[in-house]
């Protein structure tokens, strides 16, 4: 998570996601740092940890394995979302480039309509949106990729999950853009982890709305520089 307590830029929570439990606030997420943290942990006890859930991190994948060693490493799949949504924007910014200026803020303040998915549009909506792909045989093309890669991510099971991906890598292979690149590299890197998610259930969501509440917090307290304290805040702030 991000913070500025104690003179460090990034703090790190540790989560129970299925208790819904705060177990930690970390000063660092420095490798070194994290390791010294979780070695002063029993070796058998560290072997009890069976899943973890992180984000696509190959620092706390080497981590999280060096530390637990009995541990399934666990890809939160709504994480793996953003780099598609980022990738969509990246040609909407580069497609909006060849517009009129009238046309090019008419883009970006319409932004969300691409962002959104389409089931969620109502009738006018979907119109505008495709008034918007029209212009664009590019942005059309990215648009459908974040498209069909939320139907891998409503996948129900494993079995389904690895057919709708398949798909998508497909798809992503005949569309050859070249801001999926990244994208499609780092969804096929960690694809063991984050199919894993789909037989396993577990996700970041409740780390993710701890995030949102230590922002709050922050924002309340106009930010926290002892970082004791702001610890002790956040974990008295969750026990409640």
């Amino acid at each position: 998570m991000q913070g500025n307590a104690g003179g460090r830029k990034f703090q790190c929570i540790l989560t129970d996601p299925v208790k819904h439990k705060v177990l930690d606030i970390l000063p660092s997420k420095k490798s070194d740092d994290l390791i010294a943290y979780f070695l002063q942990f029993p070796l058998e006890k560290r072997k009890q940890v069976q899943y973890l859930v992180m984000d696509m991190s190959l620092q706390f994948r080497d981590v999280m394995t060096l530390c637990f060693p009995e541990a399934s490493v666990i890809t939160d799949k709504f994480h793996v979302c953003r780099y598609v949504t980022w990738a969509l924007e990246n040609v909407r910014k580069s497609e909006q480039k060849k517009f009129s200026d009238e046309r090019r803020k008419y883009f970006k303040k319409s932004r969300w309509l691409l962002l959104s998915r389409q089931e969620k549009l109502n009738e006018e909506q979907c119109q505008q949106l495709e008034n918007m792909l029209a212009v664009s045989e590019k942005l059309r093309k990215a648009y459908w990729l974040k498209e069909n890669f939320y139907v891998f991510m409503d996948s129900k099971d494993i079995y389904e999950a690895k057919k709708n991906l398949s798909n998508w890598n497909l798809c992503a292979g005949v569309a050859k853009l070249e801001e999926f690149q990244k994208c499609f590299d780092i969804i096929n890197k960690w694809q063991p982890y984050i199919l894993r998610a789909f037989s396993l259930g577990y996700t970041n969501g409740f780390t993710e709305g701890c995030n949102n509440r230590i922002k709050v917090l922050k924002r309340n307290c106009y930010g926290v520089r002892n970082f004791s304290r702001f610890r002790n805040r956040i974990l008295h702030m969750m026990a409640a």
